[in-house]
């Protein structure tokens, strides 16, 4: 996909910029656009990937269920390359398909289950400004995941915020990861009232 992003790309040279590229196209087929953009400073690049690759490492709550947070923030916020990326990576990861396609429009779909669709409106209330997180809704997901799996859940949205808000601010757009899997387009979102 073509997009013009607020910051231009940057050309990624020298031996960091070399393997962060192999890298880049080892685990995802090519260099994505974002990583041109973050490579005008790259001590921000490398400490978002050193945070994400820890992110990634933590196992106290179930991966699917901090997918779709994931997705559910990015969808809310509009951040079309973590869409995308989440999308393509519940691929990867063997994760459930065609619940992860229908995030964008989760409280239409009957594809959730009741924790899941608890995790999706806790992911939106956090993302909401002011967040909007009830009593209620931690003490439900408390019971169902236990402390530290609504610590490590409420960690990965604040995560999920930090990425896509940059993404969005600096124009970064989907680089069409799930389209090259031949997966099937995500659901398109349907309008809450209660979130605007």
């Amino acid at each position: 996909m073509t997009s013009t992003t607020r910051v231009p790309a940057a050309e990624i040279t020298g031996v960091k910029g070399a393997l962060t590229k192999r890298m880049a196209i080892k685990t995802l087929g090519k260099v994505p656009t974002a990583v041109g953009v973050y490579w005008h400073n790259p001590k921000v690049l490398m400490t978002t990937f050193g945070l994400g690759g820890k992110v990634q490492k933590w196992d106290a709550c179930d991966e699917q269920l901090k997918s779709f947070a994931h997705m559910a923030v990015a969808s809310m916020v509009g951040c079309s390359w973590c869409l995308d990326y989440n999308y393509f990576q519940a691929h990867n990861e063997h994760l459930d398909l065609e619940k992860a396609r229908e995030v964008p429009r989760w409280r239409a779909s009957d594809a959730f289950t009741a924790l899941e669709r608890d995790v999706l409106a806790y992911a939106e209330a956090m993302t909401q400004t002011p967040p909007t997180v009830t009593d209620e809704m931690s003490t439900r997901l408390l019971e169902q995941l236990g402390a530290p799996g609504l610590v490590e859940l409420t960690a990965i949205i604040g995560f999920a915020n930090l990425t896509t808000r940059a993404n969005v601010a600096l124009g970064i757009e989907s680089d069409g990861f799930a389209q090259a899997c031949g997966l099937r387009p995500l659901a398109q979102p349907t309008g809450d009232p209660s979130l605007s």
